[in-house]
C-alpha cells in the first residue's frame, strides 16, 4: 500500500519514523511518501518537504508567515494528489495538517490522524469537523480516549505513547550512535552537567536560550551543555553562547546529555516528557511573543503547560511561565534540583508512575503500525 505521512516539527519526525518502520515490517509492500525529517527519510520514506521550512510558531509568527503557509498546502494537496495514496497519515501538527484533512476527506482519500490535537487544551471546537473528516484517531495521551468518548462521542484508539520505547531502545545500547563521538563536551568534561533544552524553532530558541545562559554564570562549577536542534545551525546558538565560559553544546545528543545530566531547563513541549523518561529533574520554560502570549492566556483552558503535570494531574516539575521565566526564579530553581532531596525523591517516585502509566500499552508505534494496517485491510 501506498502511504502519505505529514509531520510538522521534531517530534513528528520521531514518531513519524519508528510508524514508518513499524509499517513496513506489517506491510511489506509500503511505500512511503512524506512531509518530515531525517529521521523519517532514514526509515524509508521520501521526504517532500523538511519540517525546517514548516516550522512557524504562536500567533503572531503564523501571521507574518501567512503566504508561505498557504503556498506549501498549495503544493502539499498537488503532490498527494499526484501520488494517490491509500492512506494519508498525519501527525500531529494541527495548523497545517487539519486543513489537509478536511481537503482529503472531501476528494475521497482515508484519512488517519496520530498523535491528537491538543483540543482538550484549546481550540475545542475543532473536534467537530476532525470527527466528520477523520476516519481513524490514534492517540497517545491516557486521558484523550476519555475525553474523545464523554465529551464527544467518538470512539479513538489509545495506542500507549510512543517516547517509552524510543528512551528504553536507546537507554539498551540500541538508540544513538553519536554517544561515542570523541572530542564531545560530555566526554571531555568532568563537572556535573546541566542540560539546556531551548526548543526547536529560532522563534522560541532566541526568546529563552539567552536567560537560561545567564542562569550558567550562578554556577561557575556545573558545565551547562546546550542541546542544539538538527534543523537550527550552529551559528545561530554561537550568538548566544559565545560570552560564557562554562556552557558548550551538542547536536544530534540530546538523549546521551540527558543520561548524565543532573538536571536541565527545559522548554515546554515534548522535551518535557522525554527528561521526565530519563529521570532528570528539570524545570519547565516558556517565553513566547506579548501578542501570541496575551491571546493564548485567554484561549487555553489546562492547568499546565508540560505533559508531565499534564498527565500526573499535579505540578509535578515547577513551570515558569512568560513574566515568571526570569534569571532569579530560574536559579532559584536549579539551586532546589541541586540541592533539595526531598524534592528530588518526591519528583522521582512521580515520575516512576509517570512512566508507568504511559507504558501500559506496549510498544506504541507497532500498536499504531498494526491498527492502521488492519484499518486499511478491511
Amino acid at each position: 500500500m501506498k502511504y502519505y505521512i505529514i509531520a510538522g516539527e521534531a517530534s513528528g519526525d520521531l514518531h513519524g519514523s519508528n510508524l514508518i518502520r513499524e509499517l513496513k515490517k506489517h506491510d511489506h509492500s509500503a511505500r512511503v511518501r512524506c512531509w518530515g525529517g531525517d529521521k523519517m527519510e532514514q526509515a524509508g520514506a521520501e521526504l517532500v518537504k523538511h519540517y525546517r521550512d514548516l516550522a512557524f510558531m504562536g500567533f503572531a509568527e503564523v501571521a507574518k508567515n501567512l503566504g508561505t503557509i498557504l503556498q506549501n498546502l498549495k503544493f502539499c494537496k498537488q503532490d498527494i494528489l499526484q501520488f494517490n495514496p491509500d492512506a494519508l497519515i498525519l501527525i500531529d501538527y494541527p495548523g497545517f495538517n487539519l486543513r489537509i484533512a478536511r481537503w482529503a476527506k472531501q476528494h475521497g482519500l482515508k484519512v488517519i490522524y496520530y498523535i491528537s490535537p491538543q483540543v482538550w487544551a484549546w481550540k475545542e471546537d475543532r473536534v467537530r469537523s476532525m470527527k466528520k473528516n477523520i476516519d481513524k484517531m490514534i492517540v497517545i495521551i491516557p486521558f484523550e480516549k476519555d475525553y474523545f468518548k464523554n465529551k464527544w462521542n467518538w470512539n479513538v484508539e489509545y495506542v500507549g505513547h510512543p517516547l517509552v520505547e524510543v528512551i528504553e531502545s536507546y537507554k539498551s545500547g540500541v538508540g544513538s550512535e553519536e554517544s561515542t563521538k570523541r572530542n564531545s563536551p560530555l566526554t571531555t568534561h568532568h563537572s556535573p552537567l546541566i542540560a539546556l533544552l531551548p526548543g526547536s524553532r529560532k522563534q522560541e530558541i532566541a526568546k529563552k536560550l539567552p536567560i537560561m545562559l545567564e542562569v550558567s554564570r550562578s554556577f561557575p562549577d556545573h558545565q551547562f551543555v546546550v542541546a542544539e536542534a538538527p534543523s537550527v545551525e550552529d551559528e545561530f546558538y554561537q550568538n548566544f553562547t559565545k560570552d560564557y565560559s562554562n556552557v558548550s553544546a551538542v547536536k544530534n545528543q540530546t538523549y546521551d546529555l540527558l543520561m548524565q545530566a543532573r538536571a536541565a531547563l527545559v522548554t515546554s513541549g515534548t522535551a518535557t516528557l522525554e527528561t521526565a523518561l530519563f529521570g532528570v529533574p528539570e524545570v519547565v520554560c516558556y517565553k513566547g511573543s506579548s501578542i501570541s502570549y496575551q491571546i493564548a492566556k485567554r484561549v487555553i483552558k489546562v492547568k499546565y503547560i508540560s505533559m508531565v503535570n499534564l498527565i500526573m494531574n499535579k505540578p509535578v516539575v515547577k513551570e515558569l511561565i512568560q513574566h515568571d521565566l526570569t534569571v532569579e526564579k530560574l536559579k532559584h530553581e536549579l539551586h532546589e534540583l541541586l540541592t533539595n532531596e526531598k524534592r528530588i525523591a518526591e519528583m522521582n517516585k512521580d515520575y516512576a508512575e509517570l512512566k508507568k502509566i504511559l507504558s501500559g500499552r506496549g510498544n506504541a508505534s507497532a500498536n499504531a503500525a498494526k491498527s492502521i494496517v488492519d484499518f486499511l485491510s478491511k
